[in-house]
C-alpha cells in the first residue's frame, strides 16, 4: 500500500512543481542599429546589472548615513561622507573583478579556453567568495591611501554587504542559474535549463538567509548591541554568519558538475566557507578582548 502511494506521489510531483516564471534576463533591449555600414548593439539592461546597481546604491546610502551618526561608533566616525562617496568606486571594482575571477577560478575554469568570455559579466556567473576577496582588497587599498582604520571601515562595509548578496541572489533566480537539487517540496521550481523535475529554489534560500536575515542580525548588532564600538566585531559577525548560512544552503544547492564528486559529500561552497568560518570566529574573539570605543564625538 505504501509503495503504491509513493509511486502515485512520484507521478504527481512533476505536475505539482511550480513552472519557472516568465522572466527574461533583459529588462528591455534596444537595437541593433544600423549606422552607415556598421551595426551597433543591441543594448540591453539586464536584471543582473540592476541587482548590482541596487546593492551598491543602497550600500552607499547606508554608509553615508552611518558617517553622520557618531553615537553608533562611540565617537567620531572613521570616515567622512566624501570618503564614502570615493570608496564606492573601489567597492564596485572589487565586487565585479573579484566576483568574476572567483567564479572562473573556483567554478568554471573551462572559461579560460575563451579568455574574452571572462569579461562578459552580463551573461551571469559571479562568485561571492571571489567578490568578498575583491572587496577586502578594496578596503585595504582605500584605507591605506586615505589613512582610515582598516577594521572600522571593514565593519561599516560589513553592515551593508548583505544587501548586495540579497539582490545578487534574486538576479541568479531570474537568470535561472545556480538552481537547487531535485526535490518534491510544494514550492519546487522547474528551471528551464535544469530538466523537467522540480528543484529547490536555492537562490531564494540564499537571498533570505545570506541577505535579509544576515542584514537584520547585523543591524541589531550595530544599533542594539553597539558592535561598531568594538573594531572587527561586525566584520566577524558577517563572515561567520555567511559561512554558516552558506553551508546550510549548500545542502539544497546543486553542485557544479565537475565538482560533484568531492569527498565526504562536500561542495566547493562549503569548502570555501570553512576559512571564512574560522576567520569570523577569530575576528570576534579579537574584538571582544578590546574595550569598547568611547572617544568623544
Amino acid at each position: 500500500m505504501l509503495d503504491a502511494l509513493h509511486s502515485l506521489m512520484s507521478t504527481l510531483v512533476p505536475t505539482l512543481a511550480i513552472p519557472f516564471p516568465d522572466l527574461r534576463p533583459e529588462i528591455f533591449s534596444l537595437g541593433p542599429f544600423d549606422i552607415g555600414t556598421m551595426t551597433v548593439g543591441p543594448f540591453a539592461l539586464r536584471w543582473y546589472a540592476l541587482a548590482y546597481i541596487a546593492g551598491l546604491a543602497l550600500g552607499w546610502w547606508l554608509l553615508l548615513d552611518m558617517a553622520k551618526k557618531p553615537a553608533i561608533w562611540g565617537g567620531t566616525p572613521p570616515y567622512s561622507a566624501p570618503q564614502a562617496d570615493d570608496f564606492i568606486l573601489y567597492a564596485t571594482l572589487g565586487v565585479i573583478f573579484g566576483g568574476r575571477l572567483g567564479y572562473v577560478l573556483f567554478y568554471k575554469p573551462d572559461i579560460l579556453n575563451d579568455p574574452m568570455s571572462i569579461l562578459r559579466v552580463w551573461e551571469g556567473g559571479m562568485s561571492f567568495h571571489g567578490g568578498f576577496l575583491g572587496v577586502v582588497i578594496a578596503i585595504l587599498g582605500f584605507a591605506v591611501s586615505q589613512k582610515v582604520s582598516i577594521l572600522r571601515l571593514g565593519d561599516a562595509v560589513a553592515t551593508v554587504a548583505p544587501l548586495g548578496i540579497f539582490f545578487g541572489r534574486i538576479a541568479n533566480f531570474i537568470n535561472g542559474e545556480l538552481w537547487g537539487r531535485p526535490s518534491d517540496v510544494p514550492w519546487a521550481v522547474i528551471f528551464p535549463a535544469a530538466g523537467p523535475e522540480g528543484r529547490h529554489p536555492s537562490q531564494l534560500y540564499e537571498a533570505v538567509l545570506e541577505g535579509l536575515v544576515l542584514f537584520v542580525i547585523l543591524r541589531l548588532a550595530v544599533y542594539r548591541f553597539g558592535s561598531l564600538k568594538r573594531p572587527g566585531l561586525t566584520s566577524g559577525i558577517l563572515v561567520l554568519g555567511y559561512a554558516v548560512f552558506r553551508s546550510i544552503v549548500e545542502q539544497f544547492r546543486e553542485p557544479d558538475r565537475f565538482l560533484s564528486n568531492l569527498p565526504f559529500g562536500l561542495t566547493m561552497g562549503t569548502i570555501l566557507s570553512v576559512p571564512m568560518f574560522i576567520a569570523g570566529i577569530g575576528f570576534i574573539m579579537f574584538a571582544m578582548r578590546k574595550p569598547k570605543t568611547t572617544t568623544p564625538a
